[in-house]
């Protein structure tokens, strides 16, 4: 487990918390293996009930590191580890409930579709930036919301790719509630603990059932996205927009 990744256990809940607090907990490769590895050991620990994500300091995600997936680019190994991730968070059989504050940009917002129940305070911010970077949607974005949302609204979400609130986030069902600011993480642990005490048989076999339905199709949807991901990053458009990023001034 490396340290950008925290895991505590307590009362059968798992937490999971991405801690690169000075870099928005923009994900790194290792981190995508550290998540999986945990998810992974988690499905077989009869202890864990139920897994808290959520992010240090005042952001949740700001999706991939820039410098980190650059560096990945001619590698198809390491393009591909979060391809792991994703099909590890998408069929984990046990619940998973989010605590968003901040930043949630691009797999930051994404990955929040495969948890089951996701709580975010007013000061989160959410954005699916994809074409933007010269890239196209993954984390099975463009199944999963034209699914929910219908074309227009996916559409405008993925493509146009602007930053929206946690209002318009539980408006459209990303989010369950919005809370007090400052008191996400506990308000999602709470919800956690409540899992957490009904019967572990009956829970997953619920989010089993509510989970069957698309489950083949959204695991070969991952595939093809991620394929298409990393054709686009040899792009002139992606690379041009890697650059500019990589040249920003820092803040």
């Amino acid at each position: 487990m490396t340290d950008s990744v925290l895991l505590t256990v307590q009362q059968g809940v798992l937490h999971l918390t991405l801690n690169r607090p000075d870099k928005k907990n923009a994900l790194t490769g290792a981190m995508y293996q550290a998540l999986t590895d945990a998810l992974n050991e988690a499905a077989k620990d009869d202890s864990v009930r139920v897994v808290v994500l959520s992010g240090s300091g005042s952001d949740f995600s700001a999706g991939n590191d820039i410098h980190d997936f650059v560096a990945a680019i001619n590698d198809p190994q390491k393009v591909r580890i979060p391809l792991g991730f994703l099909q590890c968070i998408s069929t984990f059989p046990k619940p998973i409930v989010a605590a968003v504050s901040g930043v949630a940009i691009g797999i930051g917002t994404s990955m929040l579709l495969h948890c089951d129940l996701v709580y975010a305070d007013a000061s989160a911010r959410f954005q699916l930036p994809f074409t933007r970077m010269g890239l196209v949607p993954e984390g099975g974005t463009s199944l999963l919301l034209p699914s929910s949302l219908g074309h227009r609204k996916a559409f405008e979400l993925l493509v146009l790719g602007e930053v929206f609130g946690a209002e318009q986030a539980v408006e459209t069902g990303l989010v369950n509630q919005c809370v007090e600011q400052g008191s996400v993480i506990d308000f999602a642990m709470d919800k956690a603990l409540a899992l957490a005490a009904m019967g572990a048989e009956a829970v997953q076999q619920s989010k089993a059932m509510l989970k069957q339905h698309d489950d083949n199709r959204l695991q070969s949807v991952l595939v093809s996205e991620v394929d298409a991901f990393a054709a686009r990053l040899n792009s002139n458009e992606a690379r041009a927009a890697f650059m500019a990023f990589m040249q920003k001034p820092k803040k």
